[in-house]
This record gives C-alpha cells, sequence and structure tokens, in this order.
C-alpha cells in the first residue's frame, strides 16, 4: 500500500469536512493506494453516533463519498463532484470497537461520468455498508482553475 499525500494541506481556506486535517469538527480522513482501491482507516469517534455506540449513517455516507472524490483524482487525474449516491446500509457500523475501512474503486467512465464503488467493514472486517457513485468530472484545466486540483504528482510523496 502506498500512502497518499493530502496536497491540499496548507492550502489558504482548505476546510474539507471529511479530509482536512486541520478541520478539528471534521472526519480527517488520510488516503492510501492499493492496486485499483484507493482505501481510508478511520476510526470513529463517539459524538457522530446516531442511535447509542452505532456511527451515524449521514457520516457513513459522507466517509464513501469522500473517498469516491479521491478515486476519481488519482485514478481519472482530475476532480469531479457527485452527481449521485445510492448507499445501502448492511449492518450497525460501531463507533466503539476500534478503526473502520472503507475502500472505493473506478467501476467504469462514460463521457465525463465515472462509476464508482465504495464499501465500508466494521473492525470486525464485516461488510456493513456499500455506495455506488456517479461523478461529474471536469478537465484537468477546469479542475485546476475552479477546484484547485494540483495535478497528480501532487499525491505522491516526494522521494527520498
Amino acid at each position: 500500500m502506498i500512502k497518499i499525500k493530502n496536497p491540499y494541506v496548507g492550502m489558504e481556506g482548505y476546510q474539507c469536512f471529511a479530509c482536512s486535517p486541520d478541520n478539528e469538527n471534521g472526519l480527517q480522513m488520510q488516503f492510501k493506494e492499493d492496486g485499483e482501491y484507493v482505501i481510508c482507516d478511520w476510526e470513529p469517534r463517539g459524538f457522530m453516533q446516531g442511535y447509542v455506540n452505532v456511527l451515524h449513517g449521514g457520516i457513513q455516507a459522507t466517509l464513501m463519498d469522500e473517498i469516491g472524490s479521491w478515486v476519481v483524482q488519482l485514478k481519472l487525474r482530475t476532480a469531479g463532484m457527485t452527481s449521485k449516491l445510492s448507499t445501502k446500509y448492511l449492518k450497525p457500523v460501531p463507533v466503539d470497537k476500534g478503526a473502520i475501512r472503507i475502500r472505493a474503486k473506478l467501476m467504469g467512465t462514460k463521457r465525463n461520468l465515472a462509476e464508482i464503488k465504495a464499501e465500508l467493514f466494521c473492525p470486525d472486517g464485516n461488510l456493513c455498508a456499500e455506495a455506488e457513485m456517479t461523478y461529474f468530472t471536469f478537465s484537468v484545466k477546469v479542475a485546476q482553475e475552479r477546484l484547485n486540483y494540483p495535478g497528480i504528482q501532487a499525491f505522491k510523496e516526494p522521494d527520498k
């Protein structure tokens, strides 16, 4: 697995709820790449629950939506926005049993639409939720000008 550098850190105004490490109220997701998958191991916090000790469904959807965005950035080398998100909740996700794993991969593209599938695994390894997403993708030029997309090299750690 290859650790992905978050190239937006330090950018003026960057406070993404899902991936900014500096947003103290956010999810502070970090990513790795493993073949066709983008992966995030993430620790739920108690205040993110819906029912007692169960991770809120909206947080689960946000985790899967965000990793979908990183799939677009890493695999398609551009940026995009969610056009459609369909989520299936299969099992309750505990907030008090340790880290969960979210993974996603590109399923296909048609013109400027990317189809992505994400899966969320409970700490015990069982599949607890999944999402199918459609992302509207932009040309690299538009992604750079409007969304601050820094280019694929910015996501890689420098050689030592």
